[in-house]
């Protein structure tokens, strides 16, 4: 091997082994998947134009794929990766840190029951078991052949962001509020009835693909996406008591208060 300024490296009492040379190898790209179709293309065209820096767009092109496929596959994160000009690690290493990629096919709905320490002790952890043993699934597995009406993946959620209605569902990231054993036994049952129960909050239901590709951008039906209720009285219980009483912060001051000096650093 050679040093920096391009002479041998020497090894222990002078020696100099031989150079060794490298012959280059060029790995030709490998073809886009012909499940990503032209229309995909384009809207990954259109996603990639919103970022300063393609990289940028990882996350919501991450989501775009899982809207085709119904999970994140090795296709889908060599998809990315080409596009993106990233290697496949890089992808991988995204897509493999946040929950809302599935690496495994998934069904028609995604069944997202909270286990967090409220919920888990208003009842969570009992609704959770009920669906485990109602679906004959576990976490992240799914009731029925992925992708097909009435499939259900189920998973439990370690947080939800709901604590003043738990127990909460969630039916493809649409709240189900104030839930019970017996309310969430029979949500599920209307999902692989085919039905599609209005959530407590949030746009009317619909499928997880099209979730998927509404997180990533893209809207076929922006003015459904945006109906229903976004939040419940209990949520503005605090902001409506203020309003009530004509409680109101203090004003910020003219002038920042000095910041507390540093503490001399130890020697």
């Amino acid at each position: 091997m050679t040093t920096p300024e391009g002479q041998p490296e020497a090894v222990g009492n002078g020696y100099v082994p031989d150079e060794v040379e490298w012959e280059p190898v060029a790995h030709e790209q490998s073809p886009l998947t012909p499940v990503f179709d032209e229309i995909t293309r384009q809207r990954t065209a259109e996603i990639m134009a919103r970022y300063p820096q393609s990289r940028s767009a990882l996350l919501p092109l991450l989501h775009l794929v899982q809207s085709v496929e119904g999970y994140v596959s090795q296709d889908g994160i060599r998809y990315c990766a080409e596009v993106l000009e990233l290697t496949t690690a890089e992808v991988s290493a995204v897509a493999t840190f946040y929950t809302m990629y599935k690496r495994t096919p998934c069904g028609e709905h995604l069944v997202s029951v909270c286990t967090n320490t409220l919920c888990a002790a208003l009842g969570g952890d009992a609704i959770y078991d009920r669906l485990r043993t109602k679906l004959g699934v576990g976490h992240e597995e799914t009731a029925g052949e992925p992708g097909t009406p009435g499939s259900i993946t189920l998973e439990h959620a370690e947080c939800l962001a709901a604590c003043d209605l738990a127990p909460v569902v969630q039916v493809n990231y649409e709240y189900f509020d104030n839930q019970t054993v017996e309310k969430a036994e029979a949500l599920v049952d209307a999902l692989q009835r085919g039905e599609r129960p209005l959530p407590t909050r949030g746009a009317p239901l619909t499928d997880l693909r099209t979730v998927e590709l509404e997180l990533a951008g893209i809207f076929p039906d922006l003015v459904g996406a945006v109906a229903g209720n976004s939040a419940a009285p209990q949520t503005l219980r605090g902001a409506q008591l203020a309003a009530d009483r004509g409680w109101v912060a203090p004003a910020m001051p003219d002038t920042p208060p000095a910041l507390p000096d540093l503490p001399e650093k130890s020697r």
